[in-house]
């Protein structure tokens, strides 16, 4: 259907070629969203967006089977008191809480540096770009 439309996955995720050089990407357990199980699935964090898939093997022609946006996310936290599971951590959107296990605590954090970093980058372009200009007196 993709094809047909003249879309392919590039135009659909926003331009992100999210099968090769990501800025971070590894293992995580996520909860679904309508059956709660845990779910292992691979994620990838590219310009700003962040993916997941049934495998790690990413290529073209793998679909993501989701993708949160950065520029929505308002926290990234961890979370193990609050789901009673080890590694775990939060990611607050203004709508929504999504749950995260990471395999170590190390990986848990890692996950929290570079997601809360991202936050942080996305959150001052907008600003400087919000940002009246005052130089036209």
């Amino acid at each position: 259907m993709q094809a047909f439309w003249g879309k392919g996955p590039k135009e659909l995720y926003g331009g992100v070629e999210y099968w090769h050089t990501p800025e971070r990407c590894g293992w995580l357990q996520k909860q679904g969203e309508y059956v709660k199980t845990w779910r292992r699935r691979w994620f990838v964090m590219k310009q700003g967006k962040i993916f997941w898939f049934k495998s790690d093997v990413v290529t073209p022609d793998s679909v993501p089977r989701g993708v949160i946006d950065v520029n929505k996310c308002l926290s990234i936290k961890g979370a193990e008191d609050t789901i009673n599971k080890a590694n775990a951590f939060e990611i607050s959107t203004h709508s929504d809480s999504m749950y995260f296990i990471a395999d170590t605590d190390k990986e848990k954090e890692d996950w929290i540096n570079a997601i809360g970093r991202a936050i942080v980058k996305h959150s001052r372009s907008l600003l400087e770009h919000d940002r009246p200009d005052y130089t036209n007196g």
